[in-house]
């Protein structure tokens, strides 16, 4: 069933406040995983991000440039993806833009996917846990489509959510933690 109506055109909102509904908590849960996880840790990780200096300022986008070649691909097709996918979540459904959006955010998410396989700045030389997104991300792309094309639109839908959710909203909440390349390039 299509979230929009064919006589007014407009996107259903209720799935837009579904999709924020479905980030916040994701996002609390995660920090509060992680939060008990580390334990003591957390204190000392507070202290540490007080004691940095920072002021916001435009981007860094020379660390950027200097990244290797894998860094560069995931920073753009991960930029790509968030973009794209925030409008085809957003907006009317079942259409050929929705297609041919849905398509590239497709192709956007596996290069995303595909180039994290080859960073490993968390753990040189080794995966880390956020390789598991890129895992699931690299299975659940290809079932999703199928998804759609089966017209099994529900199971689509919550399928892509959960994929943008997950492997572009909290994984790349990670990718701004005090240390890591995205914190330097817009904090640093």
């Amino acid at each position: 069933m299509s979230q929009h109506s064919p006589q007014t055109g407009t996107a259903n909102l209720g799935g837009v406040r579904n999709l924020i509904r479905t980030a916040v908590i994701a996002i609390g849960v995660t920090v509060a995983v992680t939060w008990l996880a580390m334990g003591d840790r957390a204190a000392m990780f507070l202290r540490h991000v007080s004691e940095l200096n920072w002021a916001p300022h435009l981007p860094d986008l020379s660390l950027l440039a200097r990244a290797s070649l894998a860094i560069q691909i995931h920073v753009a097709a991960v930029t790509v993806a968030l973009v794209i996918g925030g409008a085809v979540l957003t907006g009317i459904k079942g259409d050929t833009k929705h297609r041919v959006l849905g398509w590239t955010w497709v192709v956007a998410m596996a290069a995303a996917a595909i180039s994290s396989l080859f960073i490993s700045s968390i753990r040189p030389g080794h995966f880390s846990f956020l390789h598991l997104f890129a895992g699931w991300t690299l299975v659940a792309l290809p079932f999703a489509v199928a998804m759609a094309r089966k017209h099994k639109v529900r199971i689509h839908g919550r399928m892509m959510t959960g994929l943008f959710v997950g492997g572009l909203v909290i994984a790349g909440i990670t990718a701004f933690l005090p240390g890591r390349l995205m914190w330097a390039v817009v904090f640093g």
